[in-house]
């Protein structure tokens, strides 16, 4: 059987001496969109902060493909094809949007081919090469901030509240991306408080409260569920 992209085994964590997540189990296969849903304060961004390796884990294992990540420094993670695309969107807003591709150079893919992908993807970027990333709509904002993720030919990519702050209209247009990306094989783990606009996409799915994963399964298993996991406020999914 396949080794699964990303494992997460019994992790236990937090920050100073307050535990956050409690004993998170949690497996992502290759052309997995997995969403983790819950209300503010769960513990689904300190989750995704443990498979960025911001945050060390105070017990357990995250392995990427087999191979523990213990000791990896998060700006290795690339290297071994993990990418996180984070809450707010992750581009230099003083910086145009040419210099925010050169930026991912680093990585090790060259420009030509950074380019190549951001501007086939997302060809509205492509007359705005020497805007300001700052001064983009919010919408090209997030597909600026993706651009640079593929940039890096991740293997598995982390989305952090994708939808945040956008019309309906542009968050669907950037999960049909996202659906896309998993179509060849990328497994997605994407965060969101508004499930309804990550469940037409999920493969998989997952409930986090109080920092423990009280369910998962199917959107159409969990759907059900939602309503009492947000504490019966159903405008929030």
């Amino acid at each position: 059987m396949d080794k699964p992209l990303l494992q997460l085994d019994n992790i236990l964590t937090g920050y100073g001496t307050i535990p956050v997540l409690h004993g998170i189990d949690l497996t992502l296969a290759e052309g997995d969109i997995y969403a983790l849903l819950g209300p503010n304060g769960g513990g689904k961004s300190t989750l995704l902060k443990v498979c960025s390796r911001q945050i060390e884990p105070w017990k357990g294992n995250v392995k990427v493909a087999g191979r523990s990540m213990e000791g990896v420094a998060p700006e290795e993670l690339a290297k071994v094809g993990v990418c996180t695309i984070p809450e707010g969107k992750g581009i230099f807003p003083n910086l145009t949007v040419s210099e925010n591709l050169v930026m991912m150079t680093h990585s090790g893919t060259d420009l030509a081919t950074i380019e190549s992908i951001t501007y086939d993807r997302f060809p509205q970027l492509s007359n705005k090469r020497k805007q300001l990333a700052g001064t983009l709509s919010g919408g090209e904002q997030q597909m600026l901030s993706m651009a640079r993720a593929l940039g890096t030919n991740p293997k598995i990519l982390l989305l952090d509240e994708l939808s945040m702050g956008l019309a309906p209209i542009i968050v669907k247009e950037l999960y049909e991306i996202v659906a896309q990306l998993a179509e060849q094989g990328i497994g997605v783990l994407v965060v969101e408080q508004f499930a309804r606009t990550v469940l037409g996409v999920a493969t998989r799915a997952g409930i986090l409260i109080n920092g423990k994963i009280i369910s998962e399964g199917s959107p159409n298993e969990l759907e059900d569920q939602l309503s009492d996991a947000y504490l019966g406020t159903k405008g929030k999914i």
